[in-house]
């Protein structure tokens, strides 16, 4: 074990890739013990051969439509002539749009580019200081993993072996609890500082946008109710998804065009397969977890301490924002998740509500230097330097840190959806 760790930090400080690190550590300790060797490429397309994980690409998939084909920018103008003129108006559209979007796409690297794209200019435009907006942008996008549908809640739900549709209505009451304090913040913010709206737009103006941009809010609908009125599963649901923004995008708003889909699916398949390499990667490390008898032991070693449940939260919440300075959620997810799931059942402490604990935690990784996603996403938007970046989300990651405390000590935040659904 400690030559894995130890060879996976030295690859991971040398700038290998996650997903590479992490299979050549884990091949290396194989080559030190009597192993067979074929079982290597077996694990790996074992571990890609699942119906549900056939969600993962639709999401991504859907997400890039979304942001390619005009339905995040007429879903943005229609949200901005209600709410712009109000204080605070431009980050509250910002953050509400953020949510929508996170609703169809289930990433939050996703988000943050397809929103930040189009508000960061507009609120600095409007006179907000350029490192509160990228800061904004980069919290509010954070919101892509926790609103379903979430990649990281598909991963999840596959290794835990829990119900993807009630790990998604799991996040649902969180994912708006989280939307309405980042709303309050910055409705204080704006007040605080003497930020003004937009204009007031009229009546006419108001309802021609939102019925331009109704077929974009009906997106989140169409996923969401297909899967929780039993009619698709997740998988299916991603399907659907993918045709309605392709139809969307090149008939009704034809702000794309049948040439621009090669590019679209380029970038659809350079995400989703930085994905599935780590997905592959990481069961080998389950394999030599599951070979070496690690989780027995760890959880053998924490019921013979005097650890009770509380101080064990504590310690994985500390352990996930570390790990999140440094890895990105599938990574974390996948291999903390097989050596935690022995201790979880002993502690008795629920996998659906320590599902949203453990995504709320992703989200903070999305946004903690130095390799948090969408830091990186939202510098590249602005052309801001990332020191910049770090400075304007520090209080959105103090703020997340108040709320994951919150969800921890109130469970049934994250379990009275999924208690209606049986």
């Amino acid at each position: 074990m400690l030559i894995l760790l130890l060879s996976f930090f030295i690859l991971l400080f040398l700038r290998v890739p996650v997903a590479v690190s992490l299979a050549l550590s884990t091949i290396l300790v194989f080559f030190q013990i009597d192993f067979n060797m074929n079982m290597i490429p077996q694990r790996i397309f074992t571990a890609l051969d699942s119906f549900p994980m056939m969600a993962i690409p639709g999401f991504v998939l859907a997400g890039v439509l979304m942001a390619r084909g005009g339905i995040s920018k007429y879903l943005i103008e229609a949200l901005r002539a209600w709410i712009g003129h109000l204080p605070g108006g431009l980050a509250v559209v910002t953050i509400v749009a953020c949510a929508i979007f996170a609703a169809i796409s289930g990433s939050s690297p996703a988000t943050a580019a397809a929103i930040g794209s189009i508000m960061i200019p507009a609120m600095i435009s409007a006179g907000y200081k350029k490192r509160y907006s990228m800061g904004l942008v980069a919290a509010g996008g954070t919101l892509g993993i926790l609103i379903p549908p979430s990649v990281p809640l598909i991963i999840y739900g596959i290794t835990s072996e829990q119900s993807i549709g009630e790990l998604f209505m799991a996040g649902v009451i969180p994912g708006l609890a989280l939307t309405g304090i980042l709303i309050i913040a910055a409705i204080f913010y704006a007040k605080r500082n003497g930020f003004k709206g937009d204009e007031p737009a009229t009546w006419e103006v108001r309802w021609r946008k939102s019925l331009k941009a109704i077929w974009g809010g009906f997106l989140p609908f169409l996923i969401l109710g297909t899967i929780y009125s039993g009619v698709v599963t997740p998988t299916e649901s991603a399907v659907i998804a993918v045709f309605y923004g392709l139809i969307v995008s090149l008939f009704i708003y034809r702000e794309m065009k049948l040439k621009d889909f090669r590019e679209v699916l380029v970038e659809s398949i350079n995400i989703t397969a930085m994905i599935f390499l780590i997905i592959g990667a990481a069961s080998l490390f389950g394999l030599y977890l599951t070979n070496a008898q690690v989780p027995q032991q760890v959880g053998a070693w924490i019921a013979e301490s005097d650890m009770n449940k509380w101080i064990f939260m504590i310690i994985v919440n500390i352990l996930f924002f570390v790990m999140g300075m440094f890895l990105e959620a599938v990574s974390i997810i996948l291999i903390t998740l097989p050596i935690l799931l022995p201790i979880l059942v002993h502690f008795d402490i629920n996998l659906i509500h320590f599902a949203i604990i453990m995504t709320i935690n992703m989200e903070l990784g999305m946004i903690t230097p130095p390799v948090g996603l969408n830091l990186f996403v939202v510098s590249g938007i602005a052309k801001e330097k990332l020191g910049e970046v770090v400075k304007g989300v520090i209080p959105f990651i103090v703020l997340m840190i108040v709320f994951l405390a919150i969800v921890v000590l109130l469970p049934q935040l994250s379990l009275w959806l999924p208690e209606q659904m049986k």
